[in-house]
Formats: C-alpha cells, structure tokens, sequence
C-alpha cells in the first residue's frame, strides 16, 4: 500500500496538480492530506489516482479529470461534452451584465451555451432576468441544465443551431442582450490539434471553415431578436476583432466596439441596435 507522498513523487505531476488529484480520489481536503502524507492509502483510491495521473500526463485537461471548473466565482461542472470555461470569458458576462444595469425584468439569450457557464452566471447576478440558453448538443444542454439546477439559477435551455432553437421568425424584437462564445478557431488552425484543445469537443472550437462562419450567422440574424437599444455581444479570437465589428456596422449595429481582456487582447466584440 503506498502513502500519499510516495503517489505524488511517483506521479511526474507538478505538485498542486498531484494533490489536487489525489485529494478529488481520496474525497479529502488539503489540510488532511498533508497531515496523514505519511499513511498508507487504499488500494482502490491508489488505482484511481494512478490512472488520472496517467491521463493527466498525457494531457487530458485537469478540469475533465476532476469534472469542474470555477467561473465568476461559481464551480461548473464540465464533462468532454462541453468547453472548458476560461477566466477570459468572464469578460463577455461583465459586459453584459452592466448593459442590463438600470433595466427592470430583461430577457437574455445565450447562444451556444456549452457549459452554461454564461447564461448561468447572468442568471445568477440577475435573479430578476428571464435568461434563455440554446446548443445544438444534446450532451452540452445536458451538462447546463445539471449546473443550473445545483446552482439555484433560473434559465430555460433550448436545442438548435443558433436561432433556429428559438422555433421559428421571432414574433417581436424579444432580448435586450444576445451574448455568445461560438466556435471562432479555423478549421486549418494548428492549435486545434494543441494542448488541452486536442481534448475539447470540435464543434464548439471551430465552424471547420474560416473561424468567422458561426460569428456571420449570430450577427446576421440578431436584429429580428433584439429589443431597440438591445445590445449583442460575442467572444472571438485574438485576431478577428476587426472583421467582427466590420460585420456588425453591415448589419446596422451602432456604438460597436471591442474590449480587451486582462492580457490586452481584444476578446469580445459587440453593438447596439
């Protein structure tokens, strides 16, 4: 039987990764493991930490193996069905967030929610929205929901590509905001077969074109969903901000812009009707 410190000098894994691990196998916190490091442990916990470890060094993202990921200050539970959430995204909840600012009661939709970690977020900040969140996964839907359930959010799910979860035309201008975090890596993208990306369902990472098609079809289909000054916000990569704002101004948005994110990068892109 061996001990704690022995798996995690054993494990080629950086330390925090190690006892993060070990610690999610064992169902212990750190205090725990560090005061009994000296104890045998279970063989059939030793087995499961073996084989993280494992997976772990080749690759597989900590957030898979543990099956969560914090975000806005809430832990999301993730699964290979879904995006892992990134700290950058924060920034596409911030924003809309302070659109809604002063406005009673707002509608809020979410297209592609994987995780629901952005829909969930809003709903949770804004306990008086009503927040609707589609995905084209039945697998991802799956995973939101769950979150939204254990989080004590209110937000209703629809399946569909992009608008075409909403069944049909829009009957009136509905939300004051549409946000979204849709597949922008392009298909040739060499980062795609790179890091924890090799491990992340394809179709929430790249439109397998140019990494600009999903961003089209958001934009070009916004203005019959959204209320006069209702806002549409959107994430995308490094270096395709100014090709969305050029499609925004095509589509008659006004005050379009682009934010950075904590590294300087222009992160998300969006205007107003």
């Amino acid at each position: 039987m061996a001990t704690a410190r022995e798996l995690i000098a054993g494990s080629g894994l950086p330390l925090l990764e190690a006892r993060m691990l070990l610690e999610r196998a064992l169902g212990v916190g750190r205090a725990w493991l560090i005061a009994h490091d000296d104890e045998a442990l279970p063989d059939d916990r030793a087995a499961v930490f073996r084989d993280w470890a494992r997976r772990r060094g080749n690759g597989e993202p900590m957030a898979y193996l543990l099956g969560e990921r914090e975000f806005m200050g809430h832990d999301f539970q993730v699964s290979p069905a879904v995006l892992i959430p990134r700290p950058e995204t924060e920034l596409l909840v911030e924003t809309a967030l302070e659109h809604l600012r002063g406005r009673a009661t707002p509608r809020v939709l979410d297209l592609g929610t994987g995780s629901g970690a952005i829909a969930v977020s809003i709903a949770l900040a804004r306990p008086d929205a009503a927040v609707q969140a589609t995905d084209l996964s039945a697998e991802a839907l799956a995973v939101a929901a769950a979150n939204a359930s254990r989080l004590g959010a209110a937000v209703t799910f629809a399946r569909g590509d992009w608008y075409g979860a909403l069944n049909g035309a829009a009957p009136a201008p509905t939300y004051d905001v549409i946000v979204s975090n849709p597949p922008y890596i392009a298909a040739a993208d060499p980062h795609l077969s790179q890091g924890d990306l090799r491990h992340e369902p394809p179709l929430a990472l790249t439109d397998r074109a140019d990494g600009l098609e999903a961003l089209r079809a958001i934009v070009r289909g916004a203005p019959a969903w959204l209320r006069p000054g209702g806002a549409l916000w959107m994430e995308h990569g490094w270096d395709q901000a100014a090709r969305v704002r050029d499609l925004l101004h095509a589509a008659g948005f006004a005050h379009v812009e682009s934010r950075r994110d904590l590294a300087g990068i222009e992160r998300i892109s969006g205007g107003y009707l």
